[in-house]
């Protein structure tokens, strides 16, 4: 199960089916099956700053967080796989950066995201090369052309 959670004031802005189809899509690449869940939540800068402060220890909004977890919902008997949060904030503004409309900057983070509960990371090169190139496959996908230098 997919759980999305969007604050109010983002609510008429985002179709909860983009962001549902780039998680579908990531796990679709990366093999995951048996029904696997996870939290999407959309919201605002200021929380995403508590969360950044109280989990990583930066008192700064950032696009993306994720919080993986590794075991099997009893409700839903299938393996819940994290949390991952975005600020909409941060997506608007590297958008507009990027050149490219919110909902796949959006879809790129969902993507990011999830590329972390999955076990991928970024801090070393050959790390990043793996998980910008995976997370270049479901970006095409979706049938974004979205070159990121940096998520």
């Amino acid at each position: 199960m997919i759980l999305i959670s969007v604050q109010e004031e983002f609510k008429d802005l985002i179709k909860d089916q983009i962001l549902r189809s780039a998680v579908e899509n990531t796990f679709g690449l990366c093999e995951v099956s048996d029904s696997p869940s996870l939290s999407v939540r959309i919201t605002d800068d200021n929380e995403i700053q508590t969360l950044n402060f109280q989990y990583r220890g930066f008192d700064k909004p950032t696009d993306v967080l994720s919080f993986p977890t590794d075991f099997t919902d009893p409700d839903l008997d299938s393996r819940y796989f994290g949390d991952v949060v975005i600020s909409y904030p941060r997506a608007e503004e590297q958008s507009k950066k990027r050149g490219h409309p919110v909902e796949a900057e959006l879809q790129l983070l969902v993507v990011h995201g999830v590329l972390h509960l999955l076990g991928n990371d970024h801090a070393e090169e050959r790390e990043k090369e793996l998980m910008w190139d995976i997370q270049g496959k479901v970006l095409e996908r979706l049938g974004l052309n979205i070159q990121v230098e940096d998520s």
